[in-house]
């Protein structure tokens, strides 16, 4: 008999790891995936372990690539479903979508307004005025603006079963998938500058991964707010929208375009969003 190599094992396995996320509570699937998306922000934060710089050029088309992923999955992922669903709960279709995606970028404006902090790359410490240290305002910048990150897969598999079809379980997936995938730079980006301004490996990795713990906060009050209200669903995933493209314009596309390689960002966003839309075609 020949022996099954570690490929056709995975292979073998798969349906049944599939079978059996989709037999988890939503609430168990969105932990589960935000954790997921969590850990593709600590892998990302390890590098600081091998690296103590990362070429601009690289880090800039990592962050476009991020942008593109994050403005695809916008659309694809949660403003289409939202537009459908209202439909079919016999609404104005683009009410609740434009609604939410309106609600959710003023949201992010008014943490951003009043909550202390400061964008890689920039000098100007926006928010309240405070004492605190770079460190602190460079990682609550990115841990606040992952909030719109974990809503968006928390949202999106609460609304599995509860949209009339317009959500699914592959679409989910591919959200899951696009966040992790744009995540894995957010992470670099934060312990790479902490261990250049200073900090030792072990601490510029431990605030990089902690960036990304919102991340599973937010999918669960995601997931269990649209549970309990399935009319809010169209709303969720639009505020989701709105508050990610938020971060998306407010600061990861102007952070990749900080430096003098404005076109290799340029194609990385475009490459994101590609990547993305393939992605939740393809499993949604």
């Amino acid at each position: 008999m020949d022996a099954i190599g570690p490929e056709s094992s995975f292979l073998v396995h798969w349906p049944l790891m599939v079978d059996w996320l989709r037999g988890l509570s939503p609430f168990l699937q969105a932990l589960l995936a935000t954790l997921l998306t969590w850990g593709a922000t600590a892998l990302g934060a390890s590098l600081v372990f091998f690296l103590k710089r990362i070429k601009r050029s690289v880090l800039d088309g990592l962050l476009g690539f991020a942008a593109g992923v994050m403005i695809a999955a916008s659309f694809w992922s949660l403003l289409a479903p939202s537009i459908e669903m209202a439909r079919r709960q016999g609404r104005i279709p683009w009410l609740p979508a434009a609604a939410g995606f309106l609600l959710g970028g003023l949201f992010l404006r008014l943490i951003d307004y009043f909550l202390p902090h400061l964008h890689a790359g920039f000098e100007k410490v926006e928010g309240v005025k405070t004492n605190w240290n770079r460190t602190a305002l460079l990682v609550l910048a990115i841990t606040l603006h992952n909030i719109p990150e974990g809503l968006a897969v928390g949202v999106a598999f609460g609304a599995i079963g509860l949209g009339g079809g317009a959500a699914t379980f592959g679409a989910a997936v591919a959200l899951t998938i696009g966040m992790c995938l744009q995540n894995f730079p957010e992470g670099m980006a934060v312990s790479v500058p902490l261990r250049r301004d200073g900090l030792s490996r072990s601490k510029s990795f431990f605030w990089g991964q902690f960036s990304g713990l919102m991340e599973p906060l937010a999918g669960v009050a995601g997931v269990l707010a649209v549970s309990r209200a399935e009319a809010l669903l169209p709303w969720a995933m639009a505020f989701a929208a709105g508050a990610m493209i938020y971060v998306v314009v407010e600061e990861v596309i102007p952070e990749s375009q900080v430096g003098e390689h404005t076109d290799i960002a340029t194609l990385g966003t475009m490459a994101g969003f590609v990547l993305m839309m393939i992605l939740d075609i393809g499993l949604g």
